[in-house]
């Protein structure tokens, strides 16, 4: 999302970006499909001004919108646990239950939790 921000700065821009982000999730698509392959896409987290209004638990919003969330078959949001802990919690799919995993990252990679 970094260089769509880049590329395309406020409101009046938000479409011509939406659309190119639209485009890019379609190749992305085709690519996976064509040569069966998993696309992993990352997208930044903002504070919602508007949530504590609506009394929202979660301030924060995916800043890619409904594009990417619609591209998307499984959505995966990760988050730091205590100490050195970090969380994947499975919450879009259409083939899995919610659920959440524990894990951390050390120098050999990625392990199973030390509770």
């Amino acid at each position: 999302m970094a260089l769509f921000r880049v590329d395309f700065s406020g409101r009046g821009e938000l479409a011509d970006r939406q659309q190119k982000l639209a485009q890019l999730m379609s190749r992305l698509q085709k690519i996976s499909e064509e040569y069966n392959v998993a696309i992993f896409i990352t997208n930044q987290m903002t504070a919602d001004p508007g949530a504590t209004l609506s009394f929202q638990v979660d301030p924060k919003k995916p800043i890619g919108g409904h594009i990417l969330a619609h591209a998307s078959t499984t959505r995966i949001m990760l988050r730091k646990g205590r100490g050195e802990l970090r969380i994947a919690k499975i919450y879009d799919s259409p083939d899995l239950p919610e659920n959440e995993a524990t894990f951390s990252i050390c120098a050999g990679g990625i392990s199973d939790a030390k509770e």
